[in-house]
């Protein structure tokens, strides 16, 4: 049976020659940006909120395991500064109690699969969770940010192709994104959105088409050089397109299986 997750179809979406270096080539981006950090680490202190465990104490001491760590912080970014962000989100959540887990040890990071199309296509997905925000049952997902969404246009939310993609699997409409914006006065947003149960038949037909293309090894570039779409200049896997072996050994890695792979 062949496997497919959202991630998958993110990177191919986003550029199917990216696809290729990371699914077929076996290249990963480094996982010593401080931001990617912060984010499993806060997400386990969340997951830990729920199971009865103070999120703070725990958020601090994790986060205390990778302060000699040789990460790459972002501008204006340090690991004290992130230390304070993360422990003021974490109170912050803590008194909003706006979100609900009936069972935390059953509905946290939830593994689901869902078959799709022929040949024993199968669709694997980690839910963050399934609960209720504001007493509606919903999906939710967490977000680690530096960035607000904009609330003046709430249901442009119902685009969000993670969020399309986790209620068709879950076959749940309902859908919540807790953004947790990490800046001066850290904020929460929770944002509701509604999927439509034409968008499930759309994600369907789409997914289709796009497994097809990936198992045809169908592996074009997709330029974003191009304001507004300027993803080129921000991919770590830039230099892999220009040649340039300082970029990629300043942003990829690769073991020895994945390249005789």
């Amino acid at each position: 049976m062949d496997h497919y997750s959202y991630t998958q179809i993110s990177n191919y979406l986003q550029c199917p020659l990216k696809y290729k270096y990371r699914y077929v080539d076996g290249w990963r981006e480094r996982e010593d940006k401080a931001n990617l950090v912060f984010g499993r680490v806060f997400q386990k202190a969340i997951e830990a909120h729920f199971l009865a465990v103070e999120a703070v104490e725990f958020f601090s001491f994790q986060w205390s395991s990778v302060k000699s760590a040789p990460l790459e912080y972002g501008n204006g970014d340090s690991w004290e500064k992130m230390l304070e962000q993360g422990q003021d989100l974490l109170r912050r959540f803590r008194a909003d109690q706006r979100v609900r887990i009936e069972d935390p040890r059953r509905d946290l990071q939830v593994k689901l699969h869902r078959p799709f199309g022929a040949n024993g296509r199968d669709f694997l997905g980690y839910i963050d969770a399934l609960g209720s925000v504001d007493e509606i049952p919903c999906v939710i997902e967490w977000k680690t940010s530096t960035l607000s969404y904009p609330e003046a246009s709430p249901r442009v939310l119902e685009l969000d192709p993670q969020l399309v993609c986790y209620s068709w699997m879950t076959r749940i409409q309902n859908v919540c994104l807790v953004n947790f914006i990490r800046k001066k006065q850290p904020e929460i947003q929770y944002l509701h959105a509604r999927i439509r149960k034409r968008q499930w038949k759309a994600f369907d037909r789409t997914l289709g088409t796009l497994v097809s293309d990936m198992e045809a090894r169908s592996f074009y570039p997709r330029s974003g050089i191009r304001y507004p779409n300027n993803q080129c200049p921000n991919c770590p896997y830039l230099g892999l397109c220009l040649h340039q072996k300082r970029l990629v050994e300043a942003n990829l890695s690769r073991t020895e299986e994945q390249r005789v792979g």
